[in-house]
């Protein structure tokens, strides 16, 4: 058996306080900057500044019934994804992927561990998002993996520095919704 091609399986976990920088340096690197450009999900040609801080990340990690799931393959961590229980909702945000991985199916892994949590351990029938709503090749993603748009749109926080510094003044975000 050839194995010389053979990648180690994705491992899920929980973060911790301990992993907030690495998941700072994740997600900022997706998203923002030269690096994010790696990838395909970047927002730098729509924003500058950051995409998140460990102040935000530790918030998101206290609260009941939410987590920051985390996808390694051996020992690195390559992705992570916020989810938080409303009710019989989950959101699903901080989606993130390695920029040199993107496109070799981490992504499809992760959102489907977090939707198994969604609906097996939150016991939840619905996944929301939100996703700005230029961001059409995302979007299109989104909708691959059975996300509807939904025609609800919520305001760009213009001004909040913790979201980024807009370079244009046409954002919002629309909400994506899938059935569990």
């Amino acid at each position: 058996m050839d194995t010389t091609n053979h990648k180690p399986e994705l491992q899920f976990r929980t973060a911790t306080a301990l992993d907030i920088p690495a998941i700072v340096t994740l997600v900022e690197s997706a998203y923002r900057g030269d690096s994010g450009r790696r990838g395909w999900t970047t927002e730098s040609d729509l924003l500058d500044g950051q995409r998140v801080d460990p102040a935000g990340v530790i918030e998101i990690i206290a609260k009941p019934y939410s987590c920051v799931l985390l996808a390694e393959q051996g020992g690195a961590l390559i992705a992570c994804a916020h989810i938080e229980k409303h009710d019989a909702v989950c959101y699903f945000g901080m989606f993130a992927v390695n920029p040199e991985l993107q496109g070799g199916g981490t992504g499809k892994q992760m959102m489907n561990e977090a939707e198994r949590i969604a609906r097996k351990e939150y016991k939840c029938t619905k996944m929301e998002m939100t996703v700005i709503s230029i961001r059409n090749e995302l979007i299109a993603w989104y909708e691959r993996r059975g996300y509807r748009r939904s025609g609800i749109f919520k305001p760009f926080p213009y001004g909040d520095e913790r979201f980024g510094i807009p370079k244009r003044d046409d954002l919002r975000f629309e909400l994506l919704v899938k059935p569990l």
